[in-house]
């Protein structure tokens, strides 16, 4: 879940670790959080550690598992990936029990610290309760005001902990009573897996942002972000969560809950250009057969005379394919891409900086020489991704560079669980295409439209009174109220929260 409460400066080595070790993804809109849980299981903890594995993409600066045996709750939570801290049989032996929650996290600019990873766990007068969530609270901060004014002392600075603040401060008696008037008092994008003595809860908001699917493996349930997570483990996949829904695993049994008043449905958008893996289904949809689909409407959209179709790895291959398969020019892997660059790999100073660019991903000169080529990506967030991309073209002798987005221009900061720059530093919120085609250096540059995009997902078109998915970066249509944020923007939202803080 994003800090947002401290924005801390790093030392230099630091951002040259953050910068140099993904030289292309470092420009990427990423997901915040991952989560998994398992009730029903023998060693619950190991299974949840391997769809960890399956959700690494989702958040890669830390991770953690709580288990329960019974009697206790047993909890390790480490900075990194989840192979190197769940890969070790000492660790697993530790976190015993047939129930289980997991958490892998992107942290934002906001505090990356051991007390804001998850699964976030505490002692209430209920018992113990243990919560993973992917999303963002939009009105935490003003939560945290009045729960701090009521005495309530927080622990980290994740907006996750008002969740449980609102729990253990309600006035109900049963837990469930209790967290179900917390998710009243709560505004954004949550699904949330939550291990408490009793069983295991699960719950996605009302407009169905943030996914959440139900798999089971032999007589256990299985939560977990994505289906890509069930596939790894051998569960079977059963259902998406509904939005809105709260789901209830205890004694092997699983019951539905319809809590909040029924709205329409508003799911991520960005989920089926980017976010989720490509094998993942997502709401009942293939996340791959989507991405080929959205490369055929933008060849449709945007054809360009060419030799080449090249993918920008890996998030824009299956869009390329699609776009190659519709426009009859050939796909090929102009791009190669290193799989053995480590996160933690430092280089010290501009000019070893720039050079380390094509550790990660190499131009495959031999085919791009003499060629005119279109480069199919995702998204273009700052620019400096799409700049590098089509530098190392014509240092490898391409005759003409074309680009071709597979998404709208990204004009708006999210505020739903993705870490996303303040608006003044999105490339599409500053200029016009034209203006960014030659900021980027490419001979053209065309994005697809927003009607494309709802094309792809076999819509008719977008529905303007009523959207059938939250595109609020391309858009600036936001489904919910952000009572933390105003139209300025983060940096109003750091100032405002700095304040509080203090």
């Amino acid at each position: 879940m994003p800090s947002l409460y401290a924005r801390q400066s790093l030392p230099p080595c630091r951002w040259n670790a953050m910068l140099t070790t993904h030289p292309f993804d470092d420009d990427k809109l990423r997901e915040e959080c991952g989560v998994f849980g398992i009730h029903g299981a023998d060693s619950a903890s190991a299974v949840v550690a391997l769809g960890l594995h399956a959700l690494q993409h989702r958040g890669q600066e830390a991770a953690g598992i709580t288990a329960f045996d019974g009697k206790e709750f047993h909890t390790h939570r480490a900075m990194g990936h989840v192979a190197g801290n769940f890969d070790r049989d000492e660790i697993i032996r530790q976190l015993d029990g047939a129930s289980a929650v997991g958490h892998v996290r992107y942290s934002t600019t906001g505090e990356t610290a051991l007390r804001n990873v998850q699964p976030l766990f505490a002692d209430l007068s209920t018992g113990g309760f243990a919560i993973a969530h992917n999303g963002n609270i939009s009105n935490a901060a003003a939560l945290r005001k009045l729960l701090v004014r009521r005495g309530s002392i927080f622990q980290s600075t994740s907006d996750t902990e008002v969740i449980i603040h609102l729990v253990a401060t309600s006035s109900y008696r049963s837990l469930l009573d209790r967290f179900i008037d917390a998710l009243k008092q709560v505004e954004g994008a949550y699904s949330l897996i939550c291990l408490t003595a009793e069983g295991m809860i699960g719950c996605r908001d009302p407009l169905g942002i943030r996914p959440l699917v139900i798999g089971k493996l032999g007589d256990a349930h299985i939560l977990a972000s994505e289906t890509v997570a069930l596939d790894v483990v051998g569960a079977e996949f059963l259902r998406s969560v509904e939005p809105g829904e709260l789901i209830i695993i205890r004694d092997g049994q699983l019951t539905s809950h319809r809590p909040f008043a029924e709205q329409s449905a508003r799911p991520c958008i960005f989920e089926y250009v980017y976010f989720s893996r490509p094998d993942s289904i997502v709401d009942g949809t293939s996340v791959y057969s989507v991405r080929k689909a959205i490369g055929a409407e933008l060849a449709r959209e945007n054809p360009v005379d060419a030799d080449l179709v090249i993918p920008v790895p890996d998030s824009g291959t299956p869009a390329a394919i699609g776009y190659a398969q519709e426009s009859g020019i050939p796909f090929e892997l102009g791009i190669i891409r290193s799989h053995y660059v480590g996160r933690t790999f430092i280089q010290p100073g501009d000019k070893v900086r720039h050079l380390g660019v094509k550790l990660k991903h190499n131009a495959n000169r031999a085919l791009i020489a003499g060629q005119r080529i279109v480069l199919i990506d995702d998204s273009i967030v700052r620019g400096t991704t799409s700049l590098k991309i089509v530098q190392m073209m014509r240092d490898a002798g391409a005759a003409e560079v074309h680009m071709r987005i597979a998404s709208p221009p990204t004009s708006h900061s999210c505020f739903y669980g993705v870490d996303t720059p303040e608006r003044a530093k999105l490339l599409a919120a500053q200029m016009t295409i034209g203006q960014m085609a030659n900021f980027i250096n490419a001979d053209s540059l065309a994005f697809l439209t927003i009607d494309g995009l709802y094309r792809a997902l076999g819509e008719a078109d977008r529905k303007q009174d009523a959207p059938q998915y939250c595109d609020a970066c391309f858009t600036g249509d936001y489904p919910t109220t952000l009572t933390d944020f105003d139209e300025h923007g983060l940096e109003d939202q750091f100032s405002l929260l700095a304040e509080r803080v203090v």
